[in-house]
This record gives C-alpha cells, sequence and structure tokens, in this order.
C-alpha cells in the first residue's frame, strides 16, 4: 500500500477504512491488521487529547487484552481500580455493585482517560503493516456505485481525498457523520435527561470514590482521576439554560451542598467555559449496514452513560465485527449476509442494555430529578445492602454486558524488526 499521508491527492485502496479513531474504531482497526486485513482509520482530530470521554474499561475489556496477550503491558498505563460500586441515596452509603466474583482475570473496573486506551492500540496496530491511522482527515461523504457504498471523500489540511475499499465501517459515533450520509434509520429511545461535566482538582485526604449521589432533584457523580475528580451533575432534558441563568456561584454552591468536602474548591470552576454539556441520547439503528457499509458503536446504537457501559458494547462490537469479517476480508469475499450477521450477533446485548437503561431513566433518574422530597434507598438497593450476594447481578451486567464476546481471530505474523 502506498504510503499514506494529508498530501496524497490520488485515490487510496485499502481493504477496509474505517471513519473514527475512537474505541470501537481502533479496536477494530487493530484487530483486522492483526488479521492481515490491510485497514485505513480516518480520525479527525489530530491526537485523541478531549475531556469528558467514557474512560471505564470493563472487565470484558480487561479479559480481551488477556487474551490478546496485552494485559500486562495494558495495566502499566496509569489507572485506578474498583471492586465495587458505591454510591449515596439522601444520607444513606450504599454498595451497588460486586465485581469480585466476575469469572474473569481482571476482577475490576480500571478507569483510564480514554486517550491513553486508544493511544496503547494505536502503539499496538503500528506492529503489523496493515495498519494506518489517518489523523485530521475528516470524512464527508461516500462514494456509491451500483447502490454499492465502495469508499469515502475526506477532508484534510491539503485539500480532499479519497479512499477506495471493499468495506467502509461508521464508527464515528453518536452524531456520526456515515450513518447521516448511508440514509439508515435511527431509532430514537429518548432521555429525560443530560450531564454537565467539569473536572475538579482532588486531595489526597479526599474520602474514596463515590460514583454517584442521589438527592432530591439532584444526581451528581464523581470519577478520581487521581490528581482530579471528574465530576457530572445530571440535569433535566434540555435544561443546561435553566441552570446557567441561576449564575455560576449558585452551580458552586449547590455542588458544594452535596459533596462538602469540595467547598474550597468549587471557585476552580471560573465561569460556564469550565463546565461541558454532554447532551444525552439513547438510539439505534434499524438496520446497522448497507452493501459495502457497515455501522458499529455509537454509530449503530448511541447509549446512556448509566453504568458507563457504553465503550463495553462498542468494543465488543468490534470483537464480533473482527471475528465474522475479518477472514473474508482478507480474502475479498464479504458479502452483505456477512454484514448483517454482525448486527444479528451484536442486536440483542444492544437492546437488552438499552431497555435496561431506559427502564432505569424512566424510573429512578427522572423520578429522582422531579422530587422535591427526601429521597429513601429503593427497595432493590436495600436488598442489596442486606443480601450482599445480589450485588453480584449488576456486576456481571455492567461488568460483561449481556453477550461477551472473544478474540477468535488468528494473528498474522510479525514482519522481523
Amino acid at each position: 500500500m502506498p504510503d499514506i499521508s494529508p498530501t496524497v491527492t490520488t485515490p487510496i485502496q485499502t481493504g477496509c477504512c474505517i471513519v473514527g479513531g475512537g474505541p470501537a474504531g481502533m479496536m477494530l482497526g487493530f484487530l483486522l491488521a492483526r488479521a492481515g486485513v490491510d485497514v485505513t482509520i480516518l480520525e479527525k482530530h489530530a491526537d485523541f487529547l478531549r475531556d469528558f470521554r467514557g474512560d471505564t474499561i470493563h472487565p470484558s475489556t480487561l479479559e480481551l487484552m488477556y487474551e490478546l496477550g496485552l494485559l500486562e503491558e495494558f495495566l502499566k498505563r496509569s489507572h485506578q481500580e474498583e471492586i465495587e460500586l458505591a454510591g449515596q441515596v439522601g444520607d444513606a452509603p450504599v454498595k451497588i455493585a460486586d465485581f469480585t466474583h466476575l469469572p474473569t482475570h481482571c476482577k475490576f473496573l480500571a478507569f483510564m482517560p480514554q486517550w491513553d486506551f486508544l493511544n496503547f492500540l494505536v502503539e499496538q496496530g503500528k506492529h503489523y503493516p496493515g495498519f494506518h491511522l489517518m489523523t485530521q482527515t475528516e470524512a464527508m461523504n461516500l462514494i456509491e456505485q451500483n447502490a454499492r457504498i465502495t469508499g469515502v471523500t475526506a477532508k484534510t489540511s491539503n485539500g480532499t481525498i479519497e479512499i477506495r475499499t471493499k468495506l467502509t465501517v461508521g464508527a464515528d459515533g453518536r452524531h456520526s457523520i456515515v450513518r447521516e450520509r448511508a440514509g439508515l434509520q435511527v431509532m430514537d429511545l429518548g432521555a429525560p435527561m443530560d450531564v454537565l461535566w467539569m473536572r475538579i482538582s482532588r486531595k489526597p485526604t479526599d474520602p474514596g470514590q463515590t460514583l454517584g449521589h442521589a438527592e432530591a432533584g439532584t444526581v451528581f457523580v464523581m470519577i478520581d482521576r487521581e490528581h482530579y475528580w471528574q465530576c457530572g451533575y445530571v440535569i433535566p432534558k434540555d435544561g443546561s439554560d435553566e441552570i446557567r441563568k441561576r449564575g455560576i456561584e449558585n452551580f458552586r454552591q449547590d455542588i458544594a451542598r452535596l459533596q462538602p468536602f469540595l467547598r474550597d474548591r468549587v471557585s476552580e470552576l471560573r465561569d460556564w467555559t469550565d463546565v461541558s454539556l454532554l447532551t444525552v441520547k439513547v438510539d439505534r439503528l434499524r438496520h446497522w449496514s448497507r452493501p459495502g457499509l457497515l455501522c458499529i458503536g455509537d454509530a449503530a446504537h448511541a447509549m446512556s452513560p448509566i453504568g458507563g457501559v457504553g465503550i463495553n458494547l462498542a468494543i465488543q462490537d468490534a470483537v464480533a465485527a473482527a471475528n465474522i469479517l475479518a477472514a473474508k476480508l482478507a480474502t475479498g469475499s464479504v458479502t452483505d449476509g456477512d454484514l448483517q450477521d454482525v448486527q444479528r450477533r451484536r442486536e440483542f446485548p444492544t437492546r437488552a442494555t438499552q431497555k435496561l437503561q431506559v427502564l432505569i431513566q424512566n424510573r429512578v433518574i427522572r423520578r429522582v430529578l422531579a422530587s422535591t422530597q427526601p429521597l429513601t434507598v429503593p427497595w432493590p438497593i436495600k436488598m442489596m445492602q442486606r443480601f450482599p450476594s445480589l450485588r453480584r447481578i449488576p456486576a456481571r451486567v455492567i461488568g460483561m454486558g449481556f453477550r461477551p464476546e472473544h478474540i477468535k481471530t488468528p494473528a498474522s505474523p510479525l514482519p522481523p524488526s
């Protein structure tokens, strides 16, 4: 394959073109290159350094790293480990999930900045000659011939280029340009909330990690990022303007009330530029593919942030797609039925996870945000406190998902170093 750089003006030929360098796209690109497929990943940004992206690495993903022989190297990256999920309802601390009984080598959640996770996959992918990453390259449109997608046009700093391929994969997130240009039908399942994300410094004397604090009218989430807290303030859908009208000082005081130990640091939120809005969407495509085109990850099914399972689903999609398609891509014999097989494989876990998320959104989050009375601990969580073994159930759903995938594609020989 010719050298790929933004100065290329003639069409680029590749075995598979993946649009989007997030968890789904990067994992699929790595696995395909590992299996001997020539693959090109398009990433519109120059790097992966963006705040407030999902950074929960689930036990199922850590198990994949073990199966790939990469776990030891992966865990050398800076991360935090949590063997249980805990929270607070009103003034009552509660424990929700216990990961120590999972049938995996790593019985914990790992919290790692997504840019570190993606950079790790890039480093591993570069061991294989078929792995090509093009940064600052934004897909603009699909190339279609005889009702079949045969590539994409993309914008670079030096103009427009064409990438011609047997298979285009949309892995470009919930605002996917690929699924829009392909005209794929989206089913919106609704979400009653949005999230305001921010960072507040962390001190060694701070209490242990609390992943959720629910009070009447408010849900506040904190993730330990070692040197700072990544905080999420859950608000009613489209309620951001109302929060901002009240002023940044009132917002600071709300956070200090919820977590008093942050009172001396809320001034770090100087103005609203220090607060980012995540517009929550829960949707999925009716059909994930067209001839020559497949969508995976958030491009196929946008997930709620509940449980942090979006990355898990995206990576599992990538593994399933590699298992089904890698050998056929290597020989150029992928059929439309093969692409539909990926959806058939991953549709049940997607539907089941979204159904559970929507249930929690409507039965729990919506009621909490609308409540004006002090909250009491719901009876299912009370049962988890009384019978700790029940915490294994949410741990299984969060940590492994409804259908965990496993590496089945053999690795092609590495070239001599």
